[in-house]
């Protein structure tokens, strides 16, 4: 790969997906747009027939697919979709919108090489596309989601998810496992692990003195220990130690108020307590629905695997198969994906607009 000098222009491994789903069509209507190759190389991982099927389907016939065996074969001009092509999914035999075994050793199988391409330096950073887990599993592949695959053939121990919708940005210290066990793993050694995660990744963005909000986990913060204990017993005390190595954290604040306070510029990034505590806020921002038009207008967020060898970022929405095949399905969120790869390819700010407060944080941490 040619080296970060004066217009470098990262190579992004793009998955199609479940070749089933509207992956392989947000795709080929990502990398339609002509400006994207003025910022990147990006060589979609998949099958070559899915995605003259795709071009099809979202009317793109002006587009051309380039099949190629290795990313350094690529032309990366617009017009022409590189494809590094895996003859794993026959579109004769996976029907559009249904959940498959052979649909989901398909999407499988170019998560598996676009990983490999990213741990032998290949390509600069990885994007998924969503796949279905129902039919990954039909497949034989046990894993819960992507991030599961990349830990498992990076052999990283130690990671988190997080979520992004512009400036507004979330870390997991739990994300796909039950209520119940979610609020077990609030321990102050994880809290504190997420929280100098977040601390990094911000930094690898181009922000230089990240300021990190700490949720809690109960109402109001447990209320003194009223509602519950986990604040004073976990949290609180995560924070101090973080505080203590020079990061700019803060907490535990109200779950109902920290994610307001990141939106108004308090914030560069917040340490969700469990799956839905983070999800919720980015996708009520994130995802509109127009009901006038009976269609969703805006599908936006990226989700990122941090604490990997390798960069990963990802669509923050799944199959939607009922959407397959229309060519309707919003590419937003594969283009703010691509962006956010982007930008940690080249260590740079995702939000070059960014106006949040960098003062000295002086506000006493809540018992």
């Amino acid at each position: 790969m040619e080296g970060k000098k004066e217009g470098f222009r990262p190579l992004i491994g793009i998955t199609m997906g479940d070749p089933a789903g509207i992956g392989p069509e947000i795709a080929v209507k990502a990398l339609g747009r002509p400006e994207l190759y003025e910022k990147c190389r990006p060589l979609v991982v998949g099958d070559a027939r899915i995605l003259r099927r795709a071009l099809e389907f979202t009317g793109r016939t002006d587009l051309k697919i380039r099949p190629v065996k290795r990313p350094s074969e690529g032309g990366y001009a617009p017009g022409t979709i590189d494809v590094l092509d895996l003859p794993v999914a026959d579109p004769e035999e996976i029907e559009t919108g249904k959940v498959s075994a052979a649909a989901g050793n398909a999407a499988f199988a170019c998560v598996k090489e676009v990983i490999r391409l990213a741990m032998e330096k290949e390509v600069d950073a990885t994007v998924t596309n969503p796949l279905n887990k129902e039919a990954m599993n039909l497949a034989g592949h046990h894993y819960s989601g992507h991030t599961e695959i990349y830990a498992h053939f990076t052999g990283t121990k130690r990671y988190t998810m997080m979520l992004a919708h512009h400036d507004l940005r979330v870390v997991h210290v739990s994300t796909h496992v039950s209520l119940r066990e979610a609020c077990d793993r609030v321990k102050k050694e994880r809290i504190l692990e997420v929280i100098r995660i977040a601390d990094q990744a911000c930094r690898r963005m181009g922000i230089e003195t990240p300021s990190i909000g700490v949720a809690g986990l109960n109402p109001h913060c447990g209320e003194g220990g009223l509602f519950g204990k986990e604040e004073i017993e976990e949290i609180a005390p995560a924070v101090r130690a973080a505080r203590k190595e020079g990061i700019r954290a803060e907490g535990p604040v109200p779950a109902d108020t920290v994610f307001s306070k990141a939106r108004g510029g308090w914030y560069d990034c917040v340490v969700a307590m469990y799956h839905d505590q983070g999800h919720i806020p980015l996708k009520v921002v994130g995802f509109v629905y127009d009901e006038a038009l009976g269609k969703w207008g805006a599908v936006e967020g990226v989700n990122i695997t941090l604490g990997l060898p390798v960069i990963r970022t990802s669509v923050d929405h799944g199959t939607a198969f009922d959407q397959a095949g229309t060519g309707e399905a919003s590419e937003l969120s594969l283009i703010n994906a691509i962006d956010y790869a982007i930008s940690f390819a080249l260590g740079e700010n995702c939000n070059h607009n960014d106006t949040r407060k960098q003062e000295p944080n002086t506000k006493e941490v809540r018992e």
